[in-house]
């Protein structure tokens, strides 16, 4: 029996975004556990194929991850983005897009370091590699460019979260185009960090500008247990002013076989002016 999607496929001008970290596969886990790869794989193929969004952010996948969504997404999608350390292996931030709703144009990946082209560089306090992707899509449908970033910030040092979001405001400010900003921020949405990435209203989170929101406010980290609203938002779909926003809502589905990851992803429906 079909899932029901909370928003499932949409017809352009509007555009389905969606932000989800997979949770990278784990290795010598009790194969009991919730949390083994194996498990989620089906159930996170099941939510992909009911959603269907046009862009989708993905956060913590491996590289044979992320081969496994573009191929649960299906024919029609496409990928940019690689592993974050030096040899490009490791977890990315990959972008997936449909190709018959939107052309890429431009793409690149850089380290939140000093060094943002040295991948592997780690200077802002952070233990692990993080990075962005930065691309510019035509929307096939309507004509209109925008620019699609994604990312994951660091989960320990805070230091490196808020020189993360100058970078990203930085990344965003640089172009002329519209923008909708996806990611694992690893900070809720009263931190400084939040309130950086968001001053002035260069980025506008779209749970606040949302039309209708679909579910509750939900906390994003479920870690496997039933949703609670106390839990921190730290997952994020922000979008430059002009930028409107018809729908949100944070997905807890659960299916009986569990949940497909340790975050609920978040979706929404936006449209360019």
């Amino acid at each position: 029996m079909a899932s029901t999607a909370l928003i499932g496929p949409v017809v352009a001008p509007n555009l389905h975004v969606m932000t989800f970290n997979i949770r990278r596969r784990m290795t010598n886990l009790n194969p009991r556990l919730v949390d083994r790869w194996e498990h989620r794989r089906p159930l996170l193929k099941e939510i992909l194929e009911t959603e269907q969004p046009a862009l989708l952010g993905v956060q913590e996948a491996l590289p044979d991850q992320a081969s496994f969504v573009r191929h649960a997404l299906g024919e029609r999608y496409r990928s940019i983005g690689y592993g974050r350390e030096v040899n490009r292996r490791g977890e990315g931030c990959p972008i997936f897009y449909d190709s018959t709703r939107l052309q890429l144009l431009d793409w690149r990946q850089t380290t939140l370091s000093e060094t943002p082209d040295v991948a592997g560089s780690t200077t802002w306090g952070n233990r692990v590699p993080r990075v962005v992707v930065d691309a510019t899509f035509r929307d096939i449908a309507t004509g209109i460019e925008f620019q699609g970033v994604n990312t994951h910030f660091d989960n320990q040092s805070r230091e490196a979260r808020m020189r993360s979001s100058a970078e990203v405001r930085r990344i965003v400010s640089a172009s002329s185009l519209p923008a909708i900003i996806t990611g694992d921020f690893n900070t809720d949405v009263d931190s400084d960090p939040y309130d950086a990435i968001t001053a002035g209203g260069v980025m506008i989170d779209c749970w606040n500008l949302a039309e209708k929101r679909l579910t509750d406010a939900w906390g994003t980290f479920l870690n496997y247990r039933p949703p609670r609203h106390e839990r921190k938002r730290i997952d994020w779909i922000l979008v430059t002013p002009g930028v409107s926003v018809q729908k949100a809502g944070i997905n807890v589905t659960r299916y009986e076989r569990g949940w497909p990851s340790d975050h609920a992803p978040v979706q929404v429906v936006v449209e360019f002016h």
